[in-house]
Order: C-alpha cells, then sequence, then structure tokens
C-alpha cells in the first residue's frame, strides 16, 4: 500500500512539473513599455501601438510609467516579477543610463531605448543599447525654417522680432533641436542676441508657460515674437504666455515638435492662434518599431540596429488632417 502511494506521489509530482512545463512553454512571451510621462498624447500613442503589435505578432505589453528614477528601477524588477524578457524605455533621466543596463543584466533582460537615448557618465551614448528617435538637429532645423519662413511671409521687420528658446538641457534630445532651430535661424539672419534662453522645470504646456512668461515680461517692448522648443506642449505654454499678456495671436509665430492631440485641438479652433506648425513625427511609428524590434531581438535572438533616426513632416492649420492619416497619428 505504502509503495503504491509513493508511486501515485511520484507520478503526480512529475505531471505537475509536466503541467508548469506546458503553460511556461505556450504563455505568451512578455515585453515591457516604460515611458516617463504616461500622460502624454505622443507616450499613449506609443504605448498603444506597441500593444496593438503584440496583438497582432504575438506577444504582451506591460504599460507602466516612470516619471522618476525610483520608479524605473522598481518598473524592471515588476517587469522581471511578471516574466517579461525585455523592455523598451524612454526614461525620466537619460544619465540613468548605466543603472538601467546594469538592473536590465540583472534580471536577464533586453533593452531597447525610444525618442531619448541613454548615456554614461561622461554624456556619451550607451554603446550596445539599441536606440530608436528623432534626429532632433534637423527636426530643429525643419522648426527654424518654418519659423523664417512664416515670419518673411508676414513681412516682419527682424529688428522688431524676438525669439523664444525654451530649453530644457538636460536631455540631448531637447538640446540638439533647439540648437538646429537656433542654427537655422541665425544662419538665415535673424541676430543672436535677439534670442531668449526659458529654461522650463518640466517639458509640459505648464512648464512652457512657467519659463517663458517672466521672459516675455522683461521684454514687453518687443513686437512680435517666434517661440520653439523641444515638443509642442512647451511651444503652446509659451503661446498661452502671450494670450495672457494680451500679445495678439497674429503677432506669434509657435513651432513646435510632436504632431500629437494637443497641436490638434489647437488647429481646430475657429480662429488661428499663435500656435502656427508643428514638425509631425509618427509616435506611432517609434511605438510600433521598438517593440516589434525587441520581441524579434527575444524570439531570434538578432538585435536591433544599433540607431535609427528618423525625421518629421511640417503640420499646418490647413494640412493637419492629412498629416495625421499620413503618418498614422
Amino acid at each position: 500500500m505504502k509503495i503504491a502511494l509513493r508511486t501515485f506521489a511520484l507520478f503526480a509530482t512529475i505531471f505537475a512539473l509536466l503541467f508548469v512545463a506546458a503553460c511556461q512553454k505556450n504563455e505568451r512571451p512578455k515585453i515591457g513599455f516604460l515611458v516617463k510621462m504616461p500622460e502624454q498624447a505622443w507616450f499613449i500613442n506609443e504605448q498603444r501601438a506597441a500593444t496593438e503589435a503584440g496583438q497582432q505578432l504575438g506577444f504582451d505589453v506591460i504599460k507602466i510609467g516612470v516619471p522618476d528614477g525610483e520608479k524605473v528601477m522598481s518598473a524592471i524588477d515588476n517587469l522581471a516579477a511578471q516574466g517579461a524578457q525585455g523592455f523598451v524605455i524612454c526614461t525620466p533621466d537619460v544619465r540613468l543610463g548605466p543603472a538601467i543596463v546594469a538592473k536590465a543584466r540583472q534580471n536577464e533582460m533586453k533593452v531597447v531605448t525610444v525618442d531619448d537615448q541613454l548615456v554614461d557618465a561622461q554624456g556619451k551614448p550607451l554603446e550596445g543599447v539599441p536606440h530608436l528617435g528623432m534626429s532632433g538637429y534637423k527636426i530643429g532645423m525643419q522648426v527654424g525654417d518654418t519659423l523664417i519662413a512664416e515670419m518673411k511671409k508676414r513681412g516682419w521687420n527682424m529688428a522688431d522680432v524676438r525669439a523664444l528658446r525654451i530649453t530644457s538641457n538636460e536631455l540631448p534630445t531637447a538640446r540638439e533641436r533647439v540648437k538646429g532651430a537656433s542654427d537655422e535661424l541665425v544662419k538665415n539672419g535673424f541676430p543672436e542676441n535677439q534670442i531668449f534662453d526659458a529654461p522650463q522645470r518640466t517639458t509640459d504646456t505648464e512648464g512652457g508657460f512657467n519659463a517663458t512668461s517672466p521672459i516675455l515680461a522683461q521684454h514687453a517692448d518687443a513686437k512680435y515674437w517666434l517661440i520653439f522648443a523641444l515638443n509642442e506642449e512647451s511651444v503652446l505654454g509659451g503661446v498661452r504666455a502671450t494670450e495672457q499678456l494680451h500679445i495678439p495671436s497674429e503677432n506669434v509665430i509657435g513651432v513646435g515638435i510632436n504632431g500629437a492631440s494637443e497641436a490638434f485641438a489647437e488647429f481646430s479652433k475657429d480662429r488661428p492662434t499663435g500656435f502656427f506648425a508643428t514638425v509631425a513625427v509618427s509616435s506611432t511609428f517609434h511605438g510600433r518599431d521598438t517593440a516589434v524590434n525587441l520581441f524579434k531581438w527575444i524570439k531570434e535572438g538578432k538585435a536591433p540596429p544599433a540607431l535609427t533616426e528618423t525625421t518629421g513632416t511640417v503640420m499646418y492649420r490647413d494640412n493637419w488632417q492629412q498629416v495625421k492619416q499620413q503618418l498614422g497619428l
């Protein structure tokens, strides 16, 4: 009787182990998609596109917001506990690069970056971490070209124009974008001493508003304003600040970067505002491609390209719906 019970217990254990192994084998692969500002339309679109790609190709996407370094580290552990084999991340601080990579290796996870590229202690891009982002400098040049072209079209006297450069210098991508725009303005004859920096604490509309309001007040004698920044939310904050100071909208040219719901809402208003245009980039493409690249890396063992850079399409009030459709936004 005892031998029979032992035999039964042994077979039950073997069956249980085989059942667990079969479940693990059949379980869909999981990846994480971590973004620094999950409430922003750009990141909502990225995570949605990644999720849709997973539904089509057979993997699950765990979406987590990581607004600070502590949440980044806990999110990676969270992903590991859920069985994720890798993650895509747009970090709140690119200087966390070495810590993020170390944590990923500790949990035997692959990591791909999107939008903002991780850097080492010397501020250089981390090697061995595939990155998909925008060519920040070239997109900035598109912003500068758009500002100059519209300023000339309106016949503004350059001596009466001032430019607001909303900055977020801790982000390499932000530095590249505003530098590209600034260089293009100066190359076209705009006086460098008429470009004023407005450092922002947060890269949203409120951050843009708070950064630009004191600069506008200091230069109340300026007749016309150009506004540019790393994204359209910040530019919209600058535009809102000009409105509060009763600067006529026809005396303001703001050009953003992204192509998301904030811009669409602005273009849909009955009357034009100081927000003139945005350089639209496909957040859908960024989200889908990074997720698919990571999944293939996990499944096939082939790492994505070390660096993929995209550019944008200028979106205006009269063409935003067509551009939106073309880019799948």
